[in-house]
């Protein structure tokens, strides 16, 4: 989605489902995505908690040895809702906040299959891409396809002239 980054990635930034998904590849992916980031000896900046995809790569990451960071808002931060965040907890006031301190740590965004949430932080992250806010890698992890169709409306806005090829 962004052009590529010269500098070495040290930090990336995961967004994912809180939820696990329908399909077991869903979660094994998320898992090895954490213990890749930790064998290349990667920091993981997430959005906190222990549940879901987000649960997976952050406890594999940190199990793996890699520093974890979840930045949460206050308001998420009763266990029942988002699970126990694994490694250092950062509490932000608002979802703006949080998004922002995970930009701000982050060299690289990578998203993992998720809802609303997810598909937010990634377009939120691409705009910014797209207007030159920054240059930092941007992918979607299209595990089992699961991101096809949104590709095919990204090279649609793309055909129609909404977005460059460059976005």
């Amino acid at each position: 989605m962004a052009g590529s980054s010269s500098h070495q990635i040290k930090n990336i930034c995961v967004f994912g489902g809180s939820s696990p998904g329908k399909e077991i590849e869903f979660l094994e992916s998320a898992n090895h995505l954490g213990q890749v980031l930790a064998e290349r000896k990667i920091h993981l900046v997430y959005g906190g908690g222990s549940l879901g995809l987000m649960g997976g790569v952050s406890i594999a990451a940190f199990l793996g040895g890699s520093q974890v960071l979840g930045v949460i808002p206050k308001a998420l931060t009763k266990e029942d809702l988002l699970g126990k965040t694994i490694g250092e907890e950062l509490q932000v006031s608002t979802m703006s906040e949080r998004l922002n301190t995970m930009f701000k740590h982050a060299d690289a965004f990578i998203a993992l299959p998720g809802g609303l949430g997810t598909l937010e932080e990634i377009f939120h992250i691409s705009s910014w891409a797209q207007l030159h806010i920054h240059h930092k890698p941007i992918g979607l992890l299209n595990v089992n396809g699961f991101y096809d169709k949104l590709l095919s409306f990204l090279d649609q806005a793309v055909e129609q002239e909404f977005l460059t090829s460059s976005a």
